[in-house]
C-alpha cells in the first residue's frame, strides 16, 4: 500500500509541475503592425530620345579573335552541297583547348535572313559537329564563337559559306 501512495504523490507531483510550467511561459507578444507605404511623387527629366540605326543582322562577315595557345581550338565549317537539303555543318577539329574551352556556340546567318543559332558542350571531343540549315546561294554566313575557361565569349570563325566547292 505504501509503494501505491508514493507512486500516486509522485504522479501528482509531476502533474502539478507540468502545469505550472504551462502557466508560466510569458504571453506571445502582439503581432507588429505593417507599416504603409507612402507614395513621393518626383519629377523626372526626361530626354528626347534621338533615333538610332537598327540593323538587322549581317550578312558581311567580320574580325575574328585568337584564343590564347593553350585554349586554341580548331572548327571547319563546310555545307553539304545538296541542293534539296542544304545544310552547314560545324565539326570540332581538334586543339590544345579541347578539354578547357566549356562550350563552342555556332550562329549562320542565311542569304534568305533567317539566323539559327546551336551550342556544344562539354566533352567536346574531335569530330563532334553541329548541323544547321543553309541556303543553296553561297552567302551564308557561318559565326563560331568559344567561351573561354575564364567565361569570356571570342569569336574565332567568321566567313561566308560557299553552297559548293568544285576544287
Amino acid at each position: 500500500m505504501k509503494k501505491v501512495l508514493t507512486i500516486s504523490l509522485a504522479l501528482g507531483f509531476c502533474l502539478v509541475l507540468a502545469l505550472a510550467a504551462g502557466c508560466s511561459q510569458p504571453e506571445a507578444p502582439a503581432p507588429v503592425a505593417t507599416p504603409v507605404p507612402t507614395t513621393v511623387e518626383t519629377t523626372v527629366a526626361t530626354e528626347v530620345p534621338t533615333a538610332v540605326p537598327t540593323t538587322a543582322d549581317s550578312l558581311t562577315p567580320g574580325p575574328v579573335q585568337t584564343l590564347p595557345d593553350i585554349w586554341s581550338i580548331e572548327v571547319q565549317v563546310e555545307s553539304n552541297g545538296e541542293a534539296i537539303n542544304p545544310q552547314i555543318t560545324t565539326t570540332r577539329r581538334g586543339g590544345k583547348g579541347m578539354n578547357v574551352v566549356p562550350e563552342i556556340d555556332v550562329r549562320i546567318t542565311r542569304s534568305d535572313g533567317v539566323v539559327e543559332t546551336e551550342s556544344m558542350f562539354q566533352p567536346l571531343h574531335v569530330g563532334r559537329s553541329v548541323t544547321l540549315a543553309g541556303t543553296t546561294k553561297n552567302t551564308d554566313r557561318a559565326e563560331v564563337w568559344a567561351v573561354t575557361p575564364n567565361g569570356d565569349k571570342l569569336k574565332i570563325y567568321d566567313a561566308y559559306v560557299p553552297f559548293r566547292s568544285y576544287n
